[in-house]
């Protein structure tokens, strides 16, 4: 199962609880991608505190997360955001 996870206001709300939530899952054999619409150059925190965790960090430069992941090649099966509505539009 792939799981994408929203950064800002989901990850950065508990992120030792999300640190725990990533482990257990790739135990189980799953694998989590980060999904931001931030610009790359405002990602340091991000690539910082995700790089060694998830598979791959996707930032979206304010473009619709849901359309731009698919493009970069990930499909998830499980979107985690604490806005689902940027999943479908842009911001």
């Amino acid at each position: 199962m792939l799981l994408a996870l929203d950064y800002d206001e989901t990850y950065t709300r508990d992120p030792i609880f999300w640190d725990m939530v990533i482990e257990l899952a790739k135990k189980r054999g799953h694998t989590f991608i980060c999904a931001t619409m931030r610009h790359e150059h405002e990602g340091q925190e991000i690539i910082q505190d995700l790089q060694h965790k998830v598979e791959k960090i996707i930032f979206t430069g304010r473009k619709a997360k849901f359309a731009f992941v698919n493009e970069a090649g990930y499909y998830p099966s499980i979107w985690i955001d604490d806005m689902p509505h940027f999943l479908f539009q842009g911001g």
